[in-house]
């Protein structure tokens, strides 16, 4: 059986307006069941506090309930902003969804095949 994914793709400025329709969208993925969430950031521009703060609560939220979370597609300044605050060693982060696709789903289906 493989795991069930929920990819999230929010767009423009990850800020405090954008915030909280994140965490609403990661609780109900959550209570959905999904046992893996992708947060895609292609079309994200910035992130600031509020939203980076955001991102730890979704990763909290999601590993408490022993589920994983992963993001890629960062731009240049999210790259920036994760290893200026050492997020790059929070959060997993591919280049692209296609990278995710090929080193996590793959590697879930062979394990659930074994």
């Amino acid at each position: 059986m493989s795991a069930s994914v929920k990819v999230l793709e929010p767009s423009g400025i990850l800020d405090s307006t954008k915030a909280e329709e994140f965490r609403q969208q990661v609780d109900i993925a959550l209570d959905e069941g999904n046992e893996i969430l992708l947060v895609n950031l292609k079309d994200i521009s910035f992130v600031d506090s509020s939203g980076l703060g955001a991102l730890v609560v979704a990763m909290k939220k999601t590993k408490a309930q022993e589920r994983r979370m992963y993001v890629c597609s960062i731009n240049e300044q999210v790259r920036m902003l994760f290893e200026l605050t050492s997020m790059d060693r929070v959060f997993e982060v591919f280049s692209d969804r296609q990278e995710f696709e090929q080193k996590i789903l793959r590697t879930s289906a062979a394990d659930s095949a074994n």
